[in-house]
């Protein structure tokens, strides 16, 4: 069963995520988390990780973008000098 409720956490923060995304509602997976909690804790609690995984990938992914802007930057202005 364990196997199920990671398969079906996954895709459900995917596809929440998607219309978050789309609708600019920043909170809407903690009200998708309510509704999940009224009828099964084990699936509220994995699909909350899984959009904690997905949101965290985000930043870091933004940070190392950022990074990487920063640095090549610095690298064209040294060579304009």
């Amino acid at each position: 069963m364990s196997d199920t409720i990671t398969r079906l956490a996954s895709k459900l923060a995917e596809d929440v995520l998607k219309v978050q995304d789309a609708s600019g509602e920043d909170r809407l997976y903690m009200e998708v988390a309510t509704v999940l909690a009224a009828s099964s804790q084990s699936l509220e609690e994995a699909f909350l990780t899984e959009v904690r995984i997905r949101l965290s990938e985000r930043i870091a992914r933004k940070f190392l973008s950022d990074k990487l802007a920063e640095l090549q930057a610095a690298a064209k202005a040294k060579s304009a000098k």
